[in-house]
């Protein structure tokens, strides 16, 4: 709730009292059950990673990404260096716990430490990795750490706002839709009105609880089928 300011009268935000800025993501991996998320090393990654997304044969993984499918390993690996040199997006593969093979990307993306936001985004999950458990854990591992790890106050979700399957992805996870900013980017020659959604640190316990649920190995039987569907609390 607001506060008023005294002399004013008028509304003014909450005390955030012992606040400090927080660290910049670190560079180790976070280990979960189903797989591992480690920094995105281009020489050790970018063949695995590219074979995997070969199995996305219409390209369609990439509609809503800032290039096209590439059409070989070589310009693959020229783009993930160019993307990954700066350090924000700070960028990592998601390993197949049980093949050891990295199959997807997710990256941290405009940190800001200062104010204890950090976004999630440049997510391409390969076949291999989509609907798989460890698809939802290296989103539940990547959120852990900016909150439990990290300490920061806000985790950020956005995507194109014509991409129903991102919009689904957002909501299953447990991030709130807060609005649309309209013409906010070009991307290949196309507009892109933007969805934004979040989930906050007081946010986060009931989110991280039912991930920790869900995630359980008992909740899949000998098939690896679930028992019971990933339920976010009402109001994520």
């Amino acid at each position: 709730m607001s506060d008023k300011d005294r002399s004013s009268g008028l509304p003014i935000g909450a005390p955030v009292n012992d606040w400090s800025a927080r660290a910049l993501p670190p560079h180790t991996a976070i280990r979960g059950h189903y797989c591992r998320v480690e920094l995105l090393d281009v020489a050790r990654h970018s063949a695995a990673l590219f074979e995997a997304n070969a199995a996305d044969v219409d390209g369609r993984n990439w509609t809503y990404l800032t290039i096209d499918a590439p059409a070989d390993l070589a310009t693959y690996r020229d783009w993930l260096t160019r993307i990954t040199a700066a350090g924000d997006p700070l960028f990592h593969a998601i390993v197949d716990g049980a093949t050891d093979v990295p199959v997807g990307v997710a990256a941290y993306l405009r940190i800001d430490a200062a104010n204890g936001v950090i976004e999630v985004g440049h997510i391409n999950y390969s076949p291999h990795l989509q609907r798989t458990r460890a698809a939802t854990e290296a989103m539940y591992l990547m959120m852990r750490r900016a909150f439990d790890e990290l300490g920061y106050r806000r985790y950020e979700w956005k995507c194109d706002n014509c991409n129903g399957p991102s919009h689904a992805a957002a909501k299953r996870y447990g991030f709130r839709f807060e609005g649309v900013f309209r013409q906010a980017l070009v991307i290949k020659q196309r507009n892109r009105d933007t969805a934004w959604y979040s989930i906050i640190d007081s946010e986060w316990p009931a989110v991280r609880a039912e991930f920790e649920r869900w995630l359980d190995p008992g909740n899949f039987d000998a098939q690896g089928r679930q028992l019971t569907r990933l339920e976010m609390p009402a109001g994520s």
